[in-house]
This record gives structure tokens, sequence and C-alpha cells, in this order.
């Protein structure tokens, strides 16, 4: 069995192996198995490393996307098998490329609409598209036609985002393949319609506020950006260096370009109180803001067969499925895993970490912001440690 202290050790390690600094919280039942804060949030200044230190969440964001989505489900505002079209109208008539016995590819019409379950489960038909750097994906070169106005323009708002996209051409039929993507911009997009209000004083109303996470959000506000850890990279020579990253921009103030997938910052404190709820089947402090019957649909596995194992290629997914905005484990053995199979949660690209064990009532948050985040050493071996502190 590990101990606490085990778990210090393993944090050094990460920091010796070169992280500035990284963060845990692991809750169980509401009791703080363990919490920790190693390294500094500025190498440069010496600041250490706290839990009012902001982090990067990247998509990690798609946590409280899809939870206030699910709460928007069981509300009655919609079906998982409804289409979207009536909410996004520009999505009604879509094209997909489809290749024929020859191996021609021609543009033809979809056969069903994107449903809510498509959007939910990322298999709208779109990757992500973020950047014009040339591509012999035919897919991305679709969207990067759509989306070459809106960066010649400079901001833009989801909205705006979201109706230039629909003209894109699909890489499949939707509900047929899971490509991560697009899906969580629709998703974004869609939660605003719902509620009839920006996706801001969404997550602020229906999440942050209640669950006690004054840190989390999108846009500067206080000292937010002073607390804000520093970000790096690895050079060519794998030495550590400063990277001033362009997303950061998007924190400011008035500026638009909002995305879905990757908008928020957090501290690992605030993030521990929205995976807590999930880990408690809904429930934060005596208020409940999901079912457990809801939870239990959000982290049941949607893919095919198929799909599942193309899914579960990536040695990072092994042993996962996929449910509705969150990773879901079938397969402790092939996961690497020694948690509950049914445990739940994502990861943000900078390096951020979240899992959520309703049968145990088990959290854990990690976070460090690291190009490349090199998530498969440092998660998995986190999570594990982790879990083996459960009695």
């Amino acid at each position: 069995m590990a101990t606490t202290q085990d778990l210090d050790t393993l944090m050094c390690a990460f920091l010796s192996r070169g992280l500035p600094c990284c963060g845990l919280k692991v809750v169980q039942h509401g009791r703080i198995v363990y919490e920790n804060y190693a390294g500094f949030s500025d190498p440069e200044s010496q600041t250490p490393l706290t839990r009012k230190s902001v982090f990067r969440m990247a998509s990690m964001s798609k946590i409280p996307l899809y939870t206030a989505l699910m709460m928007m489900y069981e509300r009655g505002f919609f079906l998982m098998s409804d289409p979207i079209w009536p909410f996004l109208p520009e999505w009604r008539d879509l094209q997909k490329y489809e290749y024929d016995a020859n191996g021609f590819v021609h543009t033809v019409p979809v056969r069903k609409p994107v449903t809510f379950r498509d959007v939910f489960s990322m298999k709208c038909g779109l990757p992500y598209c973020n950047s014009p750097a040339p591509t012999d994906n035919l897919t991305l070169r679709s969207m990067q036609a759509c989306m070459k106005p809106l960066w010649e323009k400079g901001h833009f708002t989801l909205r705006e985002h979201v109706r230039t996209m629909s003209d894109a051409v699909l890489a499949a039929e939707p509900g047929e393949r899971w490509i991560y993507g697009f899906s969580s911009e629709l998703a974004a997009a869609l939660l605003e319609v719902l509620c009839d209000k920006p996706i801001d004083d969404i997550f602020r109303e229906m999440l942050f506020e209640p669950l006690e996470m004054p840190d989390t959000g999108s846009r500067y506000f206080g000292d937010i950006k002073e607390r804000m850890v520093r970000l790096y990279r690895l050079d060519d020579e794998g030495k550590r260096v400063p990277y001033d990253c362009p997303l950061d921009e998007k924190h400011i103030p008035g500026e638009e370009h909002e995305q879905g997938w990757g908008r928020l910052f957090s501290t690992v404190e605030d993030f521990s109180h929205l995976m807590q709820m999930l880990a408690e089947s809904g429930q934060y402090k005596g208020r409940r803001f999901l079912g457990a019957g809801t939870i239990d649909m959000m982290r049941a596995n949607g893919l095919t067969p198929a799909q599942t194992a193309a899914y579960g290629s990536n040695p990072y997914e092994a042993g996962y499925g996929y449910g509705y905005g969150v990773r879901t484990l079938l397969c402790r053995g092939t996961g690497n895993h020694n948690g509950s199979p049914g445990s739940f949660g994502w990861t943000g690209g900078f390096g951020t970490f979240c899992e959520a064990d309703p049968k145990d009532g088990v959290s854990i948050v990690y976070m460090h912001n690291m190009i490349p985040n090199d998530e498969l050493y440092y998660h998995h071996r986190i999570r594990n440690a982790a879990y083996a502190l459960m009695d």
C-alpha cells in the first residue's frame, strides 16, 4: 500500500525530471486524503506553488462544459437523440466526403442529422482546425477555407465560429467515427442557445459560484494573471525555456475568439470541488447538482466495439472508452489502472488531469503546465499512487 510519503517522493521526482511545479489534491467522501503543491509557480522569481496558484486548463475545460449540459438535459431541454439543427439552424444541410469504389472522393449530403448524442460523443464529423498550416487532410482544408475570413478578422465569437464551420465538409457521417475536436465548440454553442446567455455567465451561475470555485474563469479578473503559473516548453536540446502561450491572449477581458474546448483557468483547489461533486453522485455540501443516474449516463461508454478499439489504440487511452465529454475506465489491466471501472475524467494539453470515481467517492485533480506535457508518464503514475491511498 502506498503512503502519503510515497506521493511526496513521486512529486519531488517529477520536479527532478524537469517540471517547474505540480499540484495534487485527492479527496474521498469529502475528506482530504492528500494535498501537495511542489516547486515554483515562477522559477525565475522563486515564487512557491500554492493552492491559490492558477493553471491553464486547456481541454480539461470540457468537464464543466459537459457537466452543465447534462444539467440542462436533466431539466428536459433536449433528448440525446434530438438533432441540433433546431437550435443551430445553419447545421441542418450538411455535406460529407465519401469515397467511391475506385477511390475517388465526392462531396455528398449526409444521410442523417448531427444529434446531441453525436456532439457529446465527439462524433460530429469534424476535428479541430487551429491553424492555416498546409495539410493533405481534405476536411482540414475545407475547415481552413471556412476559417480564413475569421482568422483575417482576428477576433470572433463562439457563435460566429460555429456558424462559419457549418459550411465545412465532414470527414464522416455523423455518429460513425470518434473524431476529437469541433464537437466541443458545438457543445459550447448549444449551451449558450439553451440558456440564452453567454457561456461565462452560465458557468459562473450553474457551477463556479455554488461549487465555491472563485478562481476559475475564462477572462482575467482580480489578480488571476499575476497568480498564473509560468508556462515552459522543452527546446530541441531538452532544456526548459519560458513559453508565451497564444491562448493566454484569449483571457484578456474584451477579447473575443471564444473557444469551447480550452478557455478556462483554475486552481487545483477549485477544480477539486467540481470533481468531488461528480464523485459524490452529483452532490456537494448537501446541494444536488446532478442525479446519480445522469452521471452514470455521462460516464457510460458510448463507442461501438470498433470505435472503442480505435480509441484505445492510443497508449494514453488504453483501457478506456468515451462517454459524454469524458473518458471512462473499462478495463483495469489494459489501462494500467488500479481504480474502479467506471472512473471518469479528462486531461488538458498543458498537463492537467482529473478523475472521479463514484463507486468509492474519490476525486483526483493533478496539474502542471509544460509543453510537451508528457501525460503518459506523469498522469498514470500520479493516478495510481493516489488510488493506492484508498481504504
